[in-house]
């Protein structure tokens, strides 16, 4: 039967899965050499990889996930480049030696740009939906000035992934706002060793139906005619109706699962699975073309020297340095100094969430590439706390708007938003209910700038509300700052008072790089009784602090310090205040250190004064035990031992599981200022 495929395209795909079989075979021929690093091939996938790969453009956005050398091969990569990255050289693309093969990041201006990816196991659904819902929002804005056809997106999954919650919540977000997006579920009915009969009831097919407005289509993935023409109609469609797509494929998993997990150690399908081999079938359609053999065999033979010549170079490659692991934790901040009036002379006193939600709004005003989302932020509420109260109202919304109770989806979708040029700003409701999108901080935000080696920076705030207020009881009360604090490639705001949160606000904009901003509950209306310094004087829209700064709140007298009657609370968000009202007992004898950021932290001023005062206590909401601020007291004993008149003493709340909703057990489990005053006097008098 003719295809409707013209020859060149099909010469082109052939030489690509010729490449990619022989990759597999050199890898296996070399085994003990390259299993020192685990990878996975392409191998039985290659024809609907290939079928993909060869339509994507430079203005589309892929995530592939770790079998897809196949499709990288189609969009224009050297296996040079793929084997820089299987024996982890300098020279990697992607990350220069520090994931595993085929976990790219590209940002080639001649190739699809493929955000960071993590293992792809379903963690990589939500960023790349959040690629899509970035293009949404552009296109809302009007921000497409190119006369380039529309960009879509390509989300690469294997089938035991569709199991997964994260999943879900992407497939759920392309639904509900109908975005430019294929899923690829290629199906080889195994996980690692467990098939699918053992851990699914249906395939993607049936998954996908929970979705309303969700396109399904299922093929033969080992089929290259029948895959690159359904490629060309789904994209085809994407393009002028953006709305997402499910194309489900089915496909042999004629290779092992990894090169540390082998197929003869559990597979009982090997002879039937190859039986399904994509190789025989493209190499029979070539014939039925018109190729002569001898052409065929030509281009085999082209590819296998290629390969043979790549493998080689890669392996003569240089490897990275050890100074090269000190790169890229963080891209660098344009944020270095305080900038704008703090308190102006024609300035309003203003709440601790009013400062926040003038920050937002201003930056909203000034930022068309701005956003805001998350739980109850829209326009019917404006937050549970109104700290997006009117925002909608001004900046419609597509700018601001309500998400499903999906705190993955929130936190991770950021890195796609991020990749495409926004600034989100999100908001998980409660630090109680940040736990679902850990996840995504952990692997996929904090993670992508180290990586991809600074191309993929994650540019975003999540705002946290946070700290026992009111009677919340245990599900509303948490402080969780030890947790994200041990993230790294996470910076992390405390402030204690509008002025820093509004200042701090603008600093998290401006920096490249994800901030969690921890606002506490109890600051923002100063109804706690001892919190009115919470507020303050509104600084002027040019107002920026960076982080890592600490501020010296409160100074004890320089007689006091001097005759070594003296001591340092270091503290952050709610501690300043009962340290404020603990400090009233003591005449001048306290002063008080508020970190306002976490990470960075302000070490060179944390020793400065605790070597100034040699006493200290370090003060915190969290339980103590294992917390940052447990841990901090231990770095100041470590590096000003020598000055210590006393032990360094840290405070926190009680070691239990949950804060009580009971007013006198709340009370009882969390510090205060006379709790600390004891404290004080303890050390004073040490």
């Amino acid at each position: 039967m003719a295809s409707k495929i013209n020859k060149g395209i099909l010469k082109k795909a052939f030489s690509l899965m010729a490449t990619a079989k022989a990759m597999t075979e050199i890898y296996e021929g070399n085994f003990k050499m390259v299993s020192k690093y685990v990878h996975a091939t392409s191998r039985g996938h290659e024809a609907i990889q290939i079928a993909l790969g060869m339509q994507l453009t430079p203005q589309d956005y892929l995530s592939a996930y770790y079998r897809d050398d196949a499709m990288l091969l189609s969009i224009g990569m050297r296996p040079y480049e793929l084997m820089l990255q299987l024996m982890a050289k300098k020279d990697d693309p992607f990350s220069g030696g520090r994931t595993y093969y085929s976990h790219p990041s590209l940002k080639d201006p001649d190739k699809p740009k493929i955000p960071h990816q993590s293992s792809a196991t379903g963690m990589q659904a939500i960023p790349t939906t959040g690629i899509a819902l970035g293009l949404w929002y552009q296109e809302k804005m009007n921000f497409q000035k190119s006369n380039k056809e529309m960009p879509l997106v390509v989300c690469s999954l294997g089938d035991a992934s569709i199991t997964e919650g994260e999943v879900a919540e992407a497939l759920h977000m392309a639904s509900l706002k109908s975005l430019p997006i294929l899923y690829l579920v290629q199906d080889n009915e195994w996980d690692i060793s467990a098939h699918s009969s053992e851990i699914r009831k249906g395939d993607a097919m049936d998954f996908g139906k929970g979705f309303p407005g969700l396109q399904l289509e299922s093929i033969d993935g080992t089929d290259f005619d029948t895959a690159y023409q359904t490629i060309d109609k789904i994209f085809k469609d994407i393009r002028k109706n953006r709305r997402p797509w499910l194309l489900h494929a089915k496909v042999p998993l004629l290779n092992h699962h990894t090169s540390g997990v082998r197929k003869e150690w559990y597979r009982d399908d090997l002879e039937s699975a190859g039986k399904m081999d994509p190789y025989p079938k493209l190499k029979n359609l070539l014939l039925n073309q018109g190729f002569e053999p001898s052409e065929i065999e030509q281009i085999e033979k082209e590819s296998l020297d290629l390969v043979a010549l790549d493998f080689v170079l890669a392996n003569q490659a240089d490897d990275p340095q050890p100074k090269d692991l000190y790169l890229h934790d963080f891209a660098p901040t344009p944020v270095l100094e305080e900038l704008g009036q703090r308190r102006p002379e024609s300035g309003s006193e203003k709440v601790m969430v009013d400062c926040a939600l003038f920050a937002v709004e201003e930056l909203m005003r000034k930022h068309p590439e701005c956003l805001l989302y998350g739980q109850d932020v829209g326009r019917r509420l404006g937050g549970v706390f109104r700290e997006a109260a009117t925002l909608a109202d001004k900046f419609g919304d597509h700018r601001v708007f309500n998400t499903p109770i999906q705190e993955a989806f929130i936190v991770g979708s950021t890195v796609g938003m991020s990749a495409v040029g926004l600034k989100p700003i999100v908001e998980v409701q409660f630090a109680d209910y940040i736990w679902p999108g850990l996840n995504q901080l952990f692997t996929e935000v904090a993670r992508s700038c180290f990586l991809t080696m600074g191309k993929y920076p994650v540019s975003m705030i999540l705002r946290v509300p946070i700290g026992a207020y009111g009677s919340g009881g245990p599900y509303h009360s948490s402080c969780v700052e030890s947790v994200v604090a041990n993230i790294k490639g996470v910076k992390i705001a405390f402030p204690s008072n509008g002025a820093d949160l509004k200042g701090l606000m603008k600093a998290a904009y401006y920096d490249p790089n994800p901030v969690v901003i921890f606002e506490h509950k109890g600051l923002y209306w100063s109804k706690v009784p001892g919190t009115d310094a919470a507020k303050v004087i509104m600084p002027d829209e040019d107002y920026i602090l960076p982080l890592g700064k600490a501020n010296l709140v409160l100074e004890a007298e320089a007689e006091q310090i001097e005759n070594g009657n003296a001591i340092c609370v270091v503290t952050y968000g709610m501690g300043v205040h009962w340290a404020l009202n603990a400090a009233k007992n003591f005449n001048g004898l306290v002063s008080i250190l508020d970190l306002r950021t976490l990470v960075p932290l302000d070490t060179e001023q944390i020793y400065e004064q605790v070597k100034k005062h040699h006493r200290c206590i370090v003060l915190t909401e969290e339980t103590i035990e294992n917390s940052f601020a447990q841990a901090l007291a231990g770095r100041i004993g470590e590096f000003c031992f020598e000055y210590l008149d006393a032990p360094v003493k840290s405070m926190g709340s009680a070691n239990l599981p949950a804060v009580p909703l009971n007013t006198i057990l709340e009370q009882e489990m969390i510090p205060n200022a006379d709790k600390l005053s004891k404290l004080i006097t303890e050390i004073l008098n040490y």
